[in-house]
């Protein structure tokens, strides 16, 4: 049996390792899987040294959203570790003016402990509107947001409104790349995921049906089938 692959998993904006639960149950044969803490740290390029501090010489880098932005920071600062990149629900841009503003008042929101109503207008973004009612889903992206809590909710919105515009470069990406994102993901959409995988040198682009932006908590099973496949190459 082939030896397990080193496989560094780095989450998203108010989520935490249950956001990879199907993952670190399933790719357990194939794969010595970490979550790195994205908790501690308000700049992107500092949650990806403090992941590449943690990590093995070589590891496959597989990140969703935020956790994408660090994971294209870790492919600026050492991209010779990195076996295979998987971004998944994330964007290669800087962010908006707009956005940028709207950040800044739910970390107010959060910082006068309101952390409940800032966690209820991240909900409609996060997963699919057909999703919404799925109690199980819900109390689930629920658990982890208060679980990050409202001092790390500001840190991480610190470093995403800070983050640098990664698009240039995008085309020095090396090792094998998936893009992969979910059909109705409204935050980063499949045009977003398209231009990426477009940029990147022979990337696969992977569209997942019926999903929302947390496509590895809404549809487990497909992402990982399609993770299983990344990982064998």
């Amino acid at each position: 049996m082939p030896a397990r692959q080193p496989l560094l998993l780095m989450p998203g904006l108010l989520c935490d390792d249950a956001l990879w639960r199907h993952q670190l149950d399933t790719l357990a044969d194939v794969a010595e899987i970490a979550v790195t803490d994205m908790t501690r740290d308000d700049d992107i390029d500092a949650m990806a040294r403090r992941a590449l501090d943690a990590a093995p010489d070589r590891f496959a880098l597989c990140g969703l959203s935020m956790g994408g932005y660090a994971a294209q920071a870790v492919m600026r600062l050492a991209p010779e570790r990195v076996t295979r990149l998987a971004l998944l629900d994330t964007a290669s841009g800087a962010d908006t003016p707009e956005r940028s503003a709207a950040r800044r008042e739910l970390m107010a929101r959060a910082a006068a402990d309101d952390l409940e109503s800032v966690i209820d207008h991240h909900m409609p973004t996060l997963i699919a509107e057909d999703r919404q009612d799925d109690a199980e889903l819900t109390t689930a992206v629920r658990a982890s947001a208060r679980n990050v809590g409202a001092d790390a909710y500001r840190r991480q919105q610190t470093a995403i409104i800070n983050r640098p515009d990664n698009r240039a470069n995008l085309s020095r990406i090396a090792c094998p790349t998936l893009v992969l994102c979910g059909r109705q993901d409204v935050l980063t959409p499949p045009t977003v995921h398209e231009e990426m995988a477009s940029a990147i040198p022979g990337a696969k682009l992977v569209i997942v049906e019926n999903c929302g932006h947390l496509s590895p908590l809404e549809r487990p099973e497909a992402v990982s089938a399609v993770l299983r496949y990344w990982l064998a190459g």
